[in-house]
């Protein structure tokens, strides 16, 4: 598996450029050359850190960079017209449609993977069997009164809760926060927060008191040092793995995570070969850094949205139930 990049990240990552070899054979065409910027999610940044790794071997002349500025920062620099890719592990917001709009930035939304939002313990925590949609509310609703793990549960020890949760300008955090607490950035203000998920990991892992949540893939590179609580969403307590994030069992934290392309940008070669790249790639790409990929046909359905500029969001607003992702992109149903 494809291993995370550790430590402090800054917030652009530039990945290599490698313009080395020797040129091709005479019938060779112009070989594509150019830049590719994408910022935003954390989340997301596995994936297109992958794909980009692995076009550049085939266009070492193209620059790409991918940035971690969360969903939020990604959004603003975005319909800002300053990248030309969004990584984002939610739909856009009505804020951000308005923005774009303000600013003439027209984009096409590409649901690119499937991801299981974790709750996370420290391994050497024995008494955590699992927690219900209720009890998560109760610790990180507004204005909880959760300090102890006493608090959740009476049989549990009467020690301090420290909690670790992704930043505010994260989609994982606004996903959590309206899935759990009813509305989106609803949240108590006492915790560790931060936009960089290998944070989180860290202080999960050095802290035997810690509950945190952050996306699937993030614990799959770090298996010895979190332990994964399994989730009642009312079926019985379930855990996050590629069989439950894809079926929906592992109900309500699986959601799709998605790029959102400037059409402006989708008109210079190197975009649009990068993101036919990251589509036909996908599959593989997206399994060998943990996350969960999407069918054959709701990728085939996502490359005739790009070939087409199929522009606006048909996810925004959604509620992710009702409706397959496949059926969505079809236009055939306004739910997941």
């Amino acid at each position: 598996m494809r291993k995370v990049i550790l430590g402090a990240l800054t917030t652009a990552c530039v990945l290599a450029v490698g313009c080395g070899g020797e040129e091709g054979s005479q019938t060779q065409t112009t070989e594509l050359a150019g830049t590719v910027s994408v910022d935003g999610s954390s989340t997301v940044f596995p994936i297109t850190e992958a794909v980009a790794e692995e076009f550049q071997k085939v266009h070492p002349k193209v620059r790409v960079t991918v940035g971690i500025s969360g969903t939020g920062g990604g959004f603003k620099k975005f319909t800002a017209a300053e990248t030309d890719i969004s990584d984002a592990s939610r739909p856009i917001k009505d804020t951000e449609v308005k923005k774009a709009t303000e600013q003439g930035v027209e984009y096409v939304e590409l649901p690119v993977a499937f991801d299981g939002l974790s709750v996370l313990v420290n391994p050497d925590n024995t008494f955590v069997d699992f927690l219900t949609v209720e009890e998560l509310k109760k610790i990180w609703q507004p204005g909880s009164t959760v300090k102890l793990w006493s608090d959740i549960r009476p049989e549990w020890p009467a020690e301090p809760i420290r909690l670790y949760g992704p930043g505010t300008d994260s989609g994982t955090f606004d996903y959590f926060t309206e899935v759990i607490n009813g509305a989106s950035q609803a949240c108590r203000a006492d915790f560790t927060a931060s936009e960089d998920d290998n944070v989180l990991v860290q202080g999960i892992s050095g802290d035997p008191w810690a509950l945190g949540f952050f996306g699937y893939a993030y614990y799959a590179e770090n298996t010895s040092r979190l332990k994964l609580v399994p989730i009642d969403g009312g079926g019985g307590p379930v855990l996050p793995s590629t069989t439950t994030i894809n079926d929906g069992s592992y109900k309500p934290l699986s959601r799709p995570i998605f790029i959102y392309v400037s059409t402006a940008s989708a008109k210079r070669p190197e975009i649009g070969a990068f993101v036919d790249f990251y589509l036909k790639n996908a599959t593989k790409l997206v399994s060998e850094v943990g996350y969960v990929p999407l069918s054959a046909r709701a990728y085939q359905l996502a490359q005739a949205r790009f070939d087409g500029r199929i522009t606006g969001s048909v996810f925004a607003g959604q509620k992710t139930t009702g409706k397959t992702l496949e059926d969505i992109l079809a236009g055939q149903g306004s739910a997941l």
